[in-house]
């Protein structure tokens, strides 16, 4: 049996290398057009920054290991060009010449390509993308070269880790992205502490505009802007997103949704005998159904693996688990981290849901070095199912998010947090670790006993309600909504008629700081019969969500209403 595999890295080569292991008598030949058939993609911005300083360990396996350890004839540029998938052959295209080759069973894995926007000038040569060692080697050594300035158009997980590399090697830096905030599915609540923490790494930060042009010129380029603005480059990192690289076999009558290859739960294309992974494929969101491709390594190494079993095992093939798209970053000092479905998914498909805040530390606050995590959960309004969950910290975030990850995977509702027996010690955690309090929370979301209200209803609430705000005065000073009244949770049961006096009738929206004594405020005016919610979050999620216009938007000093 020939099993012949397109495309490496990811899911060509866990198809191989399973394959190999499942049959040691199977022919396995893998096409790479490029020169590396096991690489570290998502190392190369390390390379670039220099916390990777060689280039060759950004290669996994070669040509000549992957022979030796597992009996792979891999061929390195050798890009397939067209299928006929009626004689069960691929053309191969080479530096020598080409050829036809037949196979038994075919797995397509030729991932993505950079985008390239119809924008004037990306054919200068002080343009770059990120997706081969070949690019991260060009783009170090132009800025060894004596790059100073750079501009990276697009503010994702690539462009982030690119515009960090350059800062971190001294180059003055600046981002475009056309959406409101970096990296595009955070929550906007956690973007702003991305946005702060690359300021503050020196970085310039430009969004909700993006680039009308690149102009060349001998001594440097510059990036036009929408608005007429000019950046001055000598490098310019091309991160818009990236497109499935699969013309030959669209051509070859393999059904293809918007560019990407449709397959079924085990990974079958609609083409007999042929098989598809990784970047080029369809994938059906496991939380909002939403189809679309997900250019992440873990879902195509799975992919890739369970191919294999279908191709050698047929029958008893697990299906291959739709992805939950769990993704982490680095910005500077912060660690970001994502699973599951946002706030835009969640409308786009329709779905009721409740938002929890939560700024817990990560590990128990007595112990020296204790952090908040800003973690934003989803959860499904009508039975408290997780949908998804976004954090933000310096540490210990990646724990809560892997956690959060397979609480999604298993199908646990928010209750179910409450119960999870996690690691606890004083350095690593709190007796009641962050996800158990997002059980405790949601639990009460859930129940009725905790009603929340959200930064976006400010507006709405500052018109139709009293806002209570029970911090303590050295908070209060330091930004307060003007017309809120002040009475620190501490005094707030000697105090009632005072809100009651000033609520004159309407509903009491209370806030602190994260969301904590707000909470207790809360279940101390409603047990006395006073309409009231707590600002999911409390002034941390405000601020955050009202970003650049938290300025305009609060009071501060001492020129307040302080019973």
């Amino acid at each position: 049996m020939r099993i012949v595999i397109v495309g490496g890295v990811a899911g060509g080569m866990s198809a191989a290398a399973r394959a190999r292991r499942l049959d040691e008598t199977a022919e396995i030949v893998v096409l790479e057009r490029g020169a590396h058939v096991s690489f570290a993609n998502c190392g190369l911005p390390y390379f670039v920054g220099g916390d990777i300083e060689q280039e060759r360990s950004l290669l996994v396996q070669t040509p000549e290991t992957l022979r030796a350890a597992l009996a792979l004839d891999v061929r390195t540029g050798s890009e397939v060009t067209a299928v006929d998938t009626a004689a069960k052959t691929v053309t191969v295209r080479t530096a020598d010449g080409g050829y036809d080759l037949a196979y038994d069973a075919l797995v397509l894995s030729p991932g993505a390509s950079a985008l390239r926007p119809p924008l004037p000038g990306l054919d200068s040569p002080r343009v770059h993308t990120l997706r081969t060692v070949e690019d991260a080697v060009a783009l170090r050594s132009a800025v060894l070269d004596g790059a100073r300035r750079a501009v990276v158009l697009g503010a994702g997980f690539i462009g982030l880790e690119a515009a960090e590399a350059l800062a971190h090697q001294g180059l003055d830096v600046s981002i475009v992205e056309l959406a409101p905030h970096p990296l595009p599915p955070l929550e906007r609540e956690l973007a702003w502490l991305v946005t702060q923490e690359l300021v503050g790494l020196g970085i310039d930060v430009r969004t909700g505009i993006g680039a009308a042009s690149v102009e060349h010129a001998d001594d440097l380029d510059t990036v036009v802007l929408a608005d007429g603005r000019r950046l001055p480059a000598d490098i310019v990192v091309l991160s818009v997103g990236v497109r499935p690289d699969t013309a030959p076999f669209e051509a070859a009558g393999i059904a293809c949704e918007r560019g990407a290859i449709v397959v079924d739960a085990h990974g079958r294309t609609s083409a007999p005998a042929v098989w598809a992974a990784g970047d080029a494929t369809v994938s059906v969101d496991a939380v909002t159904g939403i189809r679309r491709p997900v250019a992440l390594a873990g879902p195509a190494n799975r992919a890739g693996r369970l191919i294999a079993d279908d191709i050698l095992r047929p029958g008893r093939a697990r299906a291959v688990p739709q992805p939950v798209g769990t993704a982490i970053v680095r910005v500077g000092e912060l660690t970001v981290a994502l699973t599951g479905a946002n706030r835009a998914a969640l409308d786009a498909a329709g779905i009721a849901y409740r938002t929890l805040h939560l700024h817990s530390n990560q590990h128990a606050g007595y112990f020296p070095g204790a952090a908040q995590i800003h973690l934003v959960v989803q959860i499904r309004a009508t039975d408290g199912l997780l949908l998804g969950a976004q954090a933000v910290g310096t540490e210990g975030v990646d724990k809560r998010i892997d956690v959060l990850a397979t609480a999604i995977r298993a199908g646990l509702r928010v209750h179910d947090l409450i119960d999870l027996d996690l690691a606890y010690s004083p350095p690593y955690g709190q007796a009641k670790d962050p996800v158990n309090l997002t059980g405790m929370v949601g639990e009460n979301v859930q129940n009725g006993t905790l009603t929340l209200w959200y930064p976006e209803q400010l507006e709405q609430v500052v018109e139709e309600a009293l806002i209570l705000d029970v911090r303590t005065r050295a908070e209060y000073v330091t930004g307060y909504v003007p017309g809120s009244l002040h009475i620190p949770h501490t005094e707030l049961r000697e105090r009632l008629d005072e809100v009651r006096d000033a609520a004159a009738g309407r509903p009491v929206r209370v806030m602190c700081q994260s969301g904590v004594r707000s909470a207790i405020a809360h279940r101390v005016l409603t047990q006395v019969g006073i309409d009231s919610a707590s600002l999911s979050g409390g002034m941390l999620t405000l601020r955050a969500s009202l970003g650049e216009r938290e300025r305009d938007t609060l009071a501060y000093g001492d020129a307040l209403q302080y019973a």
